[in-house]
């Protein structure tokens, strides 16, 4: 557990918070401020509770049932029973890096002062996420609208020291018992409270920023991968020029024009080895690699742009406003957050595309001028990467797949209450799959381009430096390189690590300096 601290205020919050307390185990503590608003917005939900007239989530039912007024007797059973039954996720456990960030934005959301909780309960959620306590939150059980209902519930239902959570070491108990370990006093709800603990985005919201992160090192990557490939195919560089690029000014495509160029610089390899009919022009896959990874940088620009506006919202229904009112109101729906999800599953999907095309060629004698087939030591005797694309293509076909956006599939809720949802929890799940496949495919390419530059090399020419980094810390990584027919899904394995890990990026920023 990384003992960084952050500080959860009334406002602020950032990605690299989320990122901190998500997956580096960063204990979380409420600020003075943020205490202090939630004190003042208490104030007012226990003056209206205390009042004849029903308000929605103090002193009524929920969604369909909201016409209902609830005695005061019966509030505290009320939120009770909000918790336990929406608590109702199937299927598998959900990671434990997205149940931490889930839990840790419901956080921000309480420590704004618009939801009316106690502090003592915004205080259980940072005792919970600083014992390493994960509540067991299901695959299942969200429509992203009232937010994401069911995973908040689950986590809800270990505040309240009921339900099934993991240790710190990784073993799932009751979480009664758990609490118990580590000295934290289950919470006893009060009005409104457990409805504030359910009604937010945070779980997709969660998905989303730990997705763009792992998608910047991916399309870093693939600039680099693209650029071997380019090498290792003769290609020309030329293309990549910056006044090519600075007449078609998307912002993403000349970054990435210039991380390929800056990989390149000093290579021997690219247009001076052409064929007896020089080319005119690469292929698409290799000419305009800077065009599409550039296309999919700009997504993930207008996806941070959604994040930080979602990180400086405060989602719940009912709200607690300034002025004392507590207003009713659409916050809670996925919607903004559920298009970008699926914007970034597209150029996922077509970035693996891409990445995929350019292995094919290294691998097909008649494109990839002079190369052995299948990168193979002897080929007939030896297969080379031949299946190594299979898995591949098999892969990207699946991303294609998973590219069908959830957020056009509303199905109605709450006997039609609730009639239109954004399905953003089930974006942000497909989105998870899809940068894993995402993280495979630039691998295999990576795979392959380092096995082709190193076949230039035993040819007598002389790839670039940060080739030359790249190849000597994937080796050193366990990777090897050309020769006769081996298992080769170890080596597959160590190389997706080694893209996904982010030393793939570091390799190659040793030579360059740092990559956009």
């Amino acid at each position: 557990m990384d003992m960084h601290t952050v500080v959860v205020g009334t406002s602020g919050t950032t990605a690299e918070d989320v990122i901190a307390v998500a997956r580096q185990g960063a204990r979380v503590e409420l600020s003075a401020a943020a205490v202090e608003a939630l004190s003042a917005a208490r104030e007012i939900v226990d003056a209206l509770a205390a009042k004849p007239e029903p308000v929605y989530g103090v002193s009524t039912g929920f969604g369909a049932l909201a016409s209902r007024h609830i005695s005061p007797g019966l509030r505290a059973q009320l939120q009770r029973n909000i918790v336990r039954s929406h608590a109702a996720g199937m299927g598998p456990h959900v990671e434990r890096e997205v149940v931490r960030a889930l839990m840790f934005l419901r956080l921000k959301t309480l420590a704004s002062g618009h939801t009316g909780v106690r502090p003592e309960v915004a205080q259980t959620i940072a005792d919970v996420l600083n014992a390493g306590i994960t509540p067991v939150v299901h695959e299942y059980g969200s429509l992203g609208c009232s937010g994401d209902l069911a995973p908040l519930s689950h986590c809800a239902l270990t505040l309240m020291g009921e339900g099934e959570a993991e240790g710190p070491d990784g073993t799932v108990r009751p979480a009664g018992e758990l609490l118990a370990a580590h000295g934290i006093t289950p919470v006893e709800l009060r009005e409104k409270e457990g409805l504030a603990l359910l009604n937010g985005t945070d779980g997709m919201l969660g998905m989303l920023v730990l997705a763009l992160a792992d998608l910047k090192n991916l399309y870093t990557g693939a600039d680099i991968t693209a650029a071997l490939s380019l090498e290792a195919l003769l290609g020309s560089d030329r293309v990549l020029a910056p006044e090519l690029h600075a007449i078609r000014p998307h912002p993403g495509q000349g970054v990435s024009a210039d991380n390929m160029l800056r990989v390149l610089a000093g290579s021997g390899l690219t247009g001076h080895h052409q064929d007896a009919a020089p080319r005119v022009q690469d292929a698409y896959s290799v000419r305009c690699a800077p065009q599409v990874n550039g296309a999919g940088r700009d997504t993930l620009a207008h996806g941070a742009l959604v994040a930080d506006r979602e990180l400086a919202s405060a989602v719940d229904n009912p709200v607690v406003l300034p002025d004392g009112r507590v207003e009713s109101n659409g916050n809670f729906h996925g919607a903004p957050v559920a298009y970008v999800l699926d914007f970034l599953a597209i150029v996922a999907a077509d970035l693996g595309s891409i990445t995929e095309r350019r292995t094919d060629r290294l691998l097909d004698k008649n494109r990839s001028h002079g190369l052995p087939p299948f990168l193979a030591d002897d080929a007939g005797v030896d297969s080379g990467l031949m299946i190594a694309q299979y898995t591949q293509a098999a892969l990207v076909s699946e991303l294609k797949r998973l590219a069908v956006p959830a957020s056009v599939d509303s199905i109605p809720s709450s006997a039609m209450q609730e009639d239109h949802v954004s399905m953003g929890w089930s974006a942000a799940r497909k989105l998870r799959t899809a940068v894993t496949g995402l993280a495979r495919i630039v691998a295999v390419e990576l795979y392959a381009a380092t096995r082709a530059v190193e076949l230039r090399v035993a040819e007598g020419l002389s790839p670039a430096p940060a080739s030359q980094a790249v190849i000597a810390a994937l080796r050193a990584a366990g990777v090897q390189g050309p020769g006769p027919d081996r298992f080769l899904a170890p080596d597959l394995a160590a190389a997706e690590a080694f893209v996904r890990e982010g030393k793939l990026v570091g390799a190659v920023e040793t030579v360059t300096g740092p990559l956009a």
